[in-house]
């Protein structure tokens, strides 16, 4: 069993898992912090950004002014953002059989993987992953098409040109690899391939392995997954969360007894109480509103975006802020609100129960039809005439390169009053948005908040969580094996585990510490019919059978040895290879064990007397003296050893037979 790691990204993951002959992909996630090394496509014409130099080495001797811009001492890409995809060139990809996705933030990566490998697979997913995750790829590929770049920077990804390049370009992984976004024609195609899966469904590939979804209390529709054959259990844990948000909670239970245990998907940020920091973080929007000024959050389509504007519709009121526009903007902020209030099977108790009141499970639907909360597709049309301030706005991308969000980071960027609030399971991936503003000459104030906790086991509750469902062996990614590189003492920050946790990285290769030593054969009725078991001690019978074994999509079945069919007589002598193959009778099968003393008596009644006993590790050596000859009598096997004495060899041979049974 191998383990081919296709992403350096921990909460991004894309593994390959080759069991029992079945090649399966776990996740394909899309590292989109490439990103953060292009220019922000802004919706509107950008005098900031048109007026930044172009950027020539020191020497003078490299000239990408063209390709490259300076910004406060950094140099970014003008070009249409690309992204990191998972390698491509460690195995054939062609080869894979399924793709396991486990939520709609680990499936971005599709379309790369089933349209352009020859991949004729099949991929597995809940209906809320699927759906969320069309939402988020549409709203990825509209980002990227409303606001295209006539230029293609190419010169800098030659090798010899980026070890010139200053960091954070100098020090980029595989940017020959690098790739625009998708078409939606290959979104459509890509999701075409996926089977639709429910929690806990049983699903069988090739008859050699079942797989099998688990709530992971991550987000809507969010899975583990359980790799498992009759011996073996692979448990695949992704992004995974133990607090009761909106999604079902995470079963647990499921993952008891596993051989390997894949871990991804965890934070290392420092823990902190969920209802203190989401208190802070209405606090600090209240205190900028107040102040006159504007708050803007950063934030993906689904998700983390649900439970924000549920603890805002409890704040709301009792700060003052009813008269407050809260805007919501993305290409598909629509489908989002309203599939989050359709997939009620999917959700926590406390919300499936207020469906059937009828109630709708969010309170963000109150807050549509009370006008508090207004959702728009874009910047553009409506918007425009109704938008005022001061405001509340939630849009993307988080990463600060495109989307609506490069708006408003234009607009509210020049003055103090304004506030910028980084939240969710990206906070980390684009800390360097963060450095964007703060060398871009942007004075708007900025919070980041580490409610990534929301969404993602931490360490502590992992280690809690691996103590209950004890792996013999647990992967993680290497990240996980080390304090945070800002935090060096930081110790609680990574796993601690005996034995070892078994670290990868990018394009390793790991040899998964277990062996298949069991394979399940079933044997056909009129076969088991024929056997006559023999008790070898209480309780325990054994059976001795002669069959044919058939192996037949990794089903494997004994049957009766078909019989040779009748040989009609000929005068004409035949071949000697067209006679058909004569069945032998199989030899019977001794058991049981050798008395000492019972058989140096029954020696003794034949006439052999001058016996010499050796007591060995394993048993006794005989030798009698006059008959010059040794019988080995041990655990698993009895010898005599008696040269040029054929008949005495016979004789000994049936004494031993004596205290043996037959099978």
């Amino acid at each position: 069993m191998k383990l081919y790691c296709l992403s350096g990204h921990p909460t991004l993951p894309c593994n390959v898992l080759k069991f029992k002959s079945t090649t399966v992909m776990l996740d394909c996630g899309l590292d989109t912090t490439s990103v953060l090394n292009f220019l922000p496509l802004p919706l509107v014409h950008s005098p900031r950004l048109s007026k930044l130099p172009g950027w020539v080495s020191k020497d003078g001797s490299l000239n990408l002014e063209k390709e490259l811009k300076e910004c406060a001492g950094r140099v970014f890409v003008d070009s249409q953002p690309e992204f990191c995809l998972p390698e491509r060139e460690l195995l054939d990809l062609s080869t894979i059989d399924v793709i396991l996705i486990s939520n709609y933030h680990c499936m971005m990566a599709l379309p790369y993987i089933t349209e352009h490998t020859g991949f004729t697979g099949t991929v597995y997913a809940t209906e809320p992953t699927l759906q969320i995750g069309r939402l988020l790829m549409e709203e990825l590929v509209n980002f990227m098409e409303r606001v295209p770049k006539a230029q293609s920077a190419t010169c800098w990804k030659n090798k010899e040109i980026q070890r010139m390049l200053p960091g954070p370009l100098k020090d980029a992984v595989d940017v020959w690899t690098w790739k625009r976004c998708y078409s939606m024609q290959e979104v459509n195609s890509a999701l075409s391939k996926v089977q639709l899966v429910g929690y806990s469904q049983k699903v069988e590939l090739f008859g050699a392995v079942q797989v099998s979804p688990l709530s992971s209390g991550y987000s809507l529709g969010s899975s583990n997954w359980i790799i498992q054959s009759h011996h073996e259990k692979v448990s695949y844990v992704s992004g995974s969360s133990l607090l009761t948000t909106h999604p079902q909670p995470m079963d647990q239970s499921s993952l008891k007894n596993s051989d390997v245990l894949i871990l991804t998907g965890l934070t290392q940020m420092p823990t902190a109480n969920p209802d203190g920091m989401l208190g802070e973080f209405c606090s600090n929007l209240a205190m900028t509103i107040r102040a006159g000024g504007n708050v803007l959050v950063p934030c993906y389509s689904s998700g983390v975006i649900y439970d924000l504007l549920e603890c805002l519709y409890q704040f709301i009121e009792s700060a003052n802020l009813g008269t407050t526009p809260f805007y919501f903007i993305s290409p598909v902020a629509n489908s989002s609100l309203e599939f989050s209030q359709i997939f009620a099977e999917w959700l926590c108790h406390n919300k499936q129960t207020k469906v059937y009141l009828p109630e709708p499970p969010f309170p963000h639907a109150e807050l549509i039809q009370t006008n508090k909360l207004k959702h728009y597709p874009s910047i553009h049309g409506d918007f425009s005439s109704e938008f005022r301030q001061p405001c509340v706005v939630f849009t993307g991308h988080p990463s600060l390169r495109f989307g609506d969000v490069v708006h408003f980071m234009e607009l509210w960027g020049k003055s103090s009053l304004n506030t910028v609030i980084f939240t969710g399971n990206y906070h980390t991936d684009f800390s360097f948005s963060a450095e964007f503003i703060n060398q871009s000459n942007l004075i708007l104030k900025l919070i980041l908040f580490d409610l990534i906790f929301l969404s993602e086991l931490n360490f502590h509750q992992v280690s809690k969580l691996l103590k209950e469902v004890q792996p013999l062996h647990v992967v993680c990614p290497e990240q996980y094996t080390q304090p945070p590189l800002t935090q060096s003492h930081r110790s609680d920050l990574m796993l601690e585990l005996q034995p070892p946790p078994m670290p990868y990285r990018r394009c390793s290769v790991l040899n998964l510490p277990f062996r298949r030593r069991y394979e399940r054969v079933y044997i056909l009725p009129e076969l088991a019919n024929s056997l006559v078991p023999s008790e070898v001690k209480p309780g325990v019978s054994v059976a001795t059978v002669s069959a044919v074994l058939q192996s037949k999509d990794n089903k494997h079945t004994l049957q009766s040895v078909p019989k040779a069919p009748p040989v009609a007589p000929s005068k004409k002598r035949k071949r000697v290879m067209e006679e058909p193959p004569m069945t032998m009778a199989p030899k019977p099968l001794l058991s049981g064990a050798v008395p000492l003393e019972a058989f140096l008596a029954t020696l003794q009644k034949h006439g052999i007397t001058e016996v010499k006993v050796e007591e060995t590790a394993d048993g006794h050596i005989l030798h009698l003296q006059a008959e010059d000859t040794l019988i080995q009598l041990e655990e698993d096997g009895t010898h005599i050893v008696c040269d040029n004495n054929e008949p005495l060899r016979a004789t000994l041979r049936d004494l031993v037979l004596r205290f043996l049974q037959k099978l």
